[in-house]
């Protein structure tokens, strides 16, 4: 699958509105844009963020679907 500029740009729209709302490090959100479909893959630490993400695609102008493929992982605290 080859983006366009113009999926490219809604790609980093979506990424840009999830970094803002918190979805960032640990999680790792990778957004890719064909045609109006957004698929969403990596993970998320908790179920809230991953249906979050969903919302923040399908509410950017310009996408007409989103895949969620996103999972739902802990962020694993250093043991000794």
């Amino acid at each position: 699958m080859s983006q366009n500029s113009g999926d490219i740009k809604l790609a980093q729209s979506v990424i840009k509105e999830l970094t803002m709302r918190g979805i960032s490090a640990p999680c790792k959100v990778t957004v890719t844009v064909d045609k109006g479909l957004a698929t969403l893959s990596g993970t998320v630490t908790q179920a809230n963020q991953k249906i979050a993400a969903s919302a923040v695609a399908s509410g950017t102008s310009g996408i007409n679907r989103v895949m969620n493929q996103l999972v739902v992982k802990s962020a694993k605290k250093g043991t000794s």
